[in-house]
């Protein structure tokens, strides 16, 4: 058996037969989705050196050397680099070359993975683009894990440019401040009444998102904007834009209004939507784009998934690829449905504070659980085709799914190719929007997955998006520069 294989036979049979929930819906007809995940280049490939990499690292991961078979799990099976490595032909003459990688990503979607051999495939593109000289483009099928392992995965198979027998290295987290000890009866008295207060919230917030679950499953719908997904919109050939902004402009917003930079993507993709629509909606009615023509009382939600499995460190994952050792996987997960505020603001501002109000809501609930239960049981009890039906009605209903995964804070290098940027992005689900941002270093990619039959020109909701968070920045600025002068 191949070194990926024995690397396998450490998990032992009784393990390799245990599908999660979601692996199992993403085993479904209705769920045949993936994960794509573009990586820009500062110099051209070597195919051979990133096939050496790959035998090294990724295909010793038990995901990455298995194939899935239906009501048996992940079985080991031999890896041929040659069935799972393209090396894209390019003519040198193209005229557009991001128009070409554009297509080329969308032509991928019209062909789903070969489920006789493991679940993944990588294409190289030596072409020269806007932002890169030569792109890699990886395509998982979202049983294999979800995306925050995965990133997780990929990065542990790069190491830092200055220094290459260093990981790469994640933003740390910001320590929760310990509140001062009660000095008086007063402050002691005080902290138990708001904790009890905190409570009472965290009970009342979980029983409100839970409900709101389930009546999305039942009968809460979307309003029918010119972004929502119509019937059958999962199995629609998709294409993926991307922009790389400044992630300074976002940290300079978020420490201006006590924020998150998730508060801060929020709210401008608040922004950009109520942008977009508010042109989408004049144009129906032959109007121009200076007027507000949004109608009132519009629902649109995003559906969050959030893992619910402690994501292994950079250097567990390095580790586990180097010596098989065991490691739980795959996908385990709750959802969050936040609604997005669309309407046209006078205080570019007044997006973010919306966006953190209702984030640090969702912060304070357990619905995430409750999802995640509520879903275990429907498919202990009712199986695995009623499961997935729920799951795709819940995901149908809603308008997009947003993600932000957190990228490297120093420039890195995947087999000796130094990195220009990564963007993510996800096909296969019953909708015709996703957003997926990423962090490399000083940047934020933001990245479209959308039905063109849907949204028929993506580069304008990215522009209005990047639009969006250029106001936002120059709205901080004007106000830090009225508090300076005032004083």
């Amino acid at each position: 058996m191949a070194a990926a294989d024995n690397a396998y036979s450490s998990h032992g049979h009784d393990e390799r037969l245990k599908l999660s929930p979601a692996t199992r819906i993403f085993h479904s007809l209705k769920y045949d989705s993936y994960i794509v995940a573009i990586i820009g280049f500062k110099t051209s490939i070597d195919p051979n050196l990133i096939k050496t990499g790959l035998e090294q690292t990724l295909i010793k991961h038990p995901r990455f050397s298995s194939k899935l078979v239906k009501d048996e799990g992940w079985i080991p099976s031999s890896v041929n680099l040659e069935e799972h490595v393209i090396v894209a032909s390019i003519d040198e003459q193209i005229d557009d070359p991001d128009r070409f990688m554009e297509d080329y990503i969308s032509h991928m979607t019209k062909t789903p993975l070969d489920f006789c051999r493991p679940l993944w495939e990588l294409h190289i593109l030596n072409l020269k683009t806007s932002q890169s000289e030569a792109s890699v483009v990886f395509r998982i099928h979202h049983s294999v894990g979800d995306g925050v392992s995965l990133m997780s995965l990929l990065l542990s198979c790069t190491r830092q440019t200055s220094d290459p027998e260093k990981l790469p290295t994640l933003p740390a987290m910001n320590p929760t401040q310990k509140s001062s000890s009660a000095t008086t009866n007063f402050n002691s008295i005080w902290q138990f009444w708001l904790a009890v207060w905190s409570a009472v919230l965290l009970v009342w917030n979980t029983v409100v998102d839970f409900v709101m679950y389930a009546a999305t499953i039942l009968f809460l719908k979307d309003t029918n904007t010119p972004i929502k997904g119509q019937k059958g919109c999962e199995f629609a050939v998709n294409r993926f834009v991307h922009r790389t902004v400044s992630l300074d402009d976002i940290k300079l917003i978020k420490d201006a209004m006590n924020a998150t930079v998730n508060d801060v993507l929020v709210g401008v993709t608040q922004a950009g939507f109520s942008q977009y629509l508010n042109r989408r909606y004049g144009d129906t009615h032959g109007k121009d784009d200076k007027g507000n023509y949004l109608p009132k009382g519009i629902r649109l939600r995003a559906r969050i998934a959030v893992n619910l499995r402690p994501v292994k460190g950079i250097q567990a994952l390095a580790d586990l690829m180097s010596n098989g050792t065991k490691t739980k996987w795959g996908n385990l997960y709750g959802f969050i449905l936040l609604p997005f505020k669309i309407a046209l603001r006078d205080d570019p501002l007044d997006y973010v504070r919306a966006a953190k109000s209702t984030v640090d809501r969702k912060k304070n609930s357990g619905g995430i659980f409750c999802t995640y239960l509520l879903n275990k049981i429907i498919l202990k009890t009712l199986g695995i085709k009623t499961a997935a039906r729920v799951s795709h009605r819940a995901a149908f209903n809603i308008t997009t799914g947003f993600s932000n995964m957190v990228g490297p804070i120093e420039e890195i290098s995947f087999y000796g190719h130094p990195l220009s940027y990564i963007a993510v992005a996800v096909y296969g689900f019953p909708r015709a929007l996703s957003i997926q941002f990423q962090s490399y270093v000083n940047k934020m990619t933001m990245a479209l997955g959308v039905d063109p039959n849907v949204i028929p020109d993506p580069h304008q909701l990215l522009d209005d998006m990047e639009e969006s968070l250029k106001l936002i920045k120059e709205a901080v600025l004007k106000q830090r520069l009225a508090a300076v002068e005032a004083v």
